[in-house]
């Protein structure tokens, strides 16, 4: 009996969706990269980053958590008051989309681990389910924000303090 796979052992017997892990890391560890880039010079618990596309568009970036290892930073999209016409809690945490994502130092990957509604993202999700979330929703979540931090460095403008001379 050989132990490598063949084609008929590889067949599937059901048609569950099965995450791509090859993409998801990929997609991860593209992050962790862009999060560097981003947070250039904040490597403190408290810091925060803004960064400014327009006058009615921004993002917010703070740095929550730093062990050994790990790193913990929340980014959130923020807009200005001018443009806010509607005061509710409920209104504002739909339009401005945030979320908390990990930074393993270690093997050098960003993951979102919560979102809006969601506390913990799973790698896969049955569809239908009771929160209509899609089979691929992690998947999803951190294209979101590897599309956010391609928004950043690309249009964002960073009020930098230059040392005096």
């Amino acid at each position: 009996m050989s132990y490598f796979p063949n084609k008929t052992t590889l067949k599937r017997t059901d048609n569950k969706y099965r995450p791509n892990l090859v993409s998801l890391m990929t997609l991860c560890a593209n992050n962790y990269m862009l999060l560097l880039k981003v947070l250039a010079d904040k490597e403190k618990q408290g810091e925060q980053r803004y960064f400014f596309i327009n006058d009615a568009l921004s993002y917010s970036i703070n740095i929550i958590e730093i062990t050994r290892y790990t790193s913990l930073i929340t980014m959130e999209q923020t807009t200005a008051k001018s443009t806010q016409k509607f005061s509710s809690e409920m209104i504002n945490a739909v339009l401005r989309p945030h979320m908390t994502i990990r930074l393993y130092h270690d093997a050098q990957m960003a993951e979102v681990i919560t979102t809006q509604n969601i506390r913990q993202v799973k790698p896969r999700y049955d569809y239908p389910n009771k929160d209509m979330h899609q089979q691929d929703e992690k998947q999803q979540i951190n294209q979101f924000l590897n599309e956010w931090l391609h928004l950043c460095l690309e249009l964002g403008q960073v009020n930098v303090l230059l040392p005096k001379k």
